[in-house]
């Protein structure tokens, strides 16, 4: 193996410069040249393909988002996309990838190692640290801090003019952010698409006795709560509790922006290490993550279909802290 390809694909993640710029020191430290590709699938089609060197990644590590950019390629999903991308991989002599997403980029890594017999490793970045195969993702620990001092903010609003605040953070299919932050931020409910009685837990926390005397509250919903967001939930409370202020916020997208916390540029710098050794030692059509601060490796299949899910002595602590 001479020559390697890296990209950020899916929802971009902070920490994803880090995690490049830890993938392209080590290949060069271990004499390999490395091309980066633009705009994930979609770049490898349309063969958007630049070299890079040490300097290129300089400067980048306190950056969010990535530089590389991101897409999602429908074309991929076709025999002719992927054909495609193939033959612009080789004419750039690519011997290896190394795809830093989520499971829709792990699917496509796989199947492009099926049908073509690139090797390819995975690296997980995403914020809402649903990946199977590691305890943390990139971008996850960002994420919790920023949702965290926008509660904070809203907090002293909440306590001002005595308010129930119902905050809408990211988590389409999990709880990983709402749960953490919820505890993090004191909050007095936290509904989770893993917890199917989260909605009881808040009607019971209105109807406890002497409860409803506190003037205020903050509720934290995941986007992903099969109860429904933030603007759904005001209306059922209104309709429940009409001598109560209440309001909702969604947090959206900043959750995904701004600098990497130091455990981020950390945990991305030793992922990306560990994906270029993992090529070198030939392996292929796997993940690298970190469980109980070990390097550990899981194949695509078990890393896409494997469930992950938060934990419920954790979903108790919520329930316990929030009387």
């Amino acid at each position: 193996m001479k020559t390697i390809g890296v990209y950020t694909s899916g929802g971009d993640a902070p920490g994803m410069n880090a995690c490049v710029r830890a993938v392209v020191r080590t290949a060069i430290f271990y004499g390999l040249k490395v091309k980066g590709i633009m705009r994930g699938y979609e770049g490898m089609i349309h063969n958007e393909i630049i070299d890079l060197e040490r300097q290129s990644v300089a400067n980048i590590i306190q950056r969010g988002g990535t530089f590389l950019k991101t897409a999602r390629s429908k074309e991929f999903m076709t025999s002719e996309g992927r054909k495609k991308a193939y033959e612009n991989l080789k004419k750039h002599n690519i011997d290896g990838l190394v795809c830093i997403g989520g499971n829709g980029s792990y699917t496509g890594a796989n199947i492009f190692n099926e049908e073509f017999g690139m090797p390819c490793v995975g690296l997980p970045g995403t914020i809402d640290n649903d990946l199977f195969g590691t305890d943390f993702t990139i971008g996850y620990d960002t994420a919790i801090n920023t949702a965290l001092d926008s509660i904070d903010r809203i907090r002293d609003t909440a306590h001002s003019h005595e308010r129930v605040f119902i905050v809408e953070v990211m988590g389409r299919d999990s709880g990983f952010i709402a749960l953490d932050v919820a505890i993090a931020g004191g909050a007095e409910g936290a509904l989770i698409p893993e917890d199917i009685e989260d909605w009881d837990k808040v009607i019971k926390h209105f109807n406890r006795p002497g409860k409803r005397k506190k003037s205020f509250s903050i509720i934290v919903v995941a986007e992903g709560d099969e109860r429904g967001g933030a603007l759904v939930l005001e209306k059922r409370l209104k309709e429940l509790y009409p001598d109560l202020k209440i309001r909702s916020t969604i947090l959206g997208h900043v959750q995904r922006g701004g600098s990497p916390s130091a455990r981020d540029r950390i945990l991305a710098s030793r992922l990306g290490s560990e994906g270029v050794k993992a090529l070198l030692d030939g392996k292929q059509s796997i993940t690298v993550g970190i469980i109980s601060n070990e390097v550990v490796y899981t194949s695509f299949e078990e890393a896409i279909t494997g469930k992950k899910t938060v934990s419920k002595d954790m979903i108790e602590l919520a329930e316990i802290l929030a009387i």
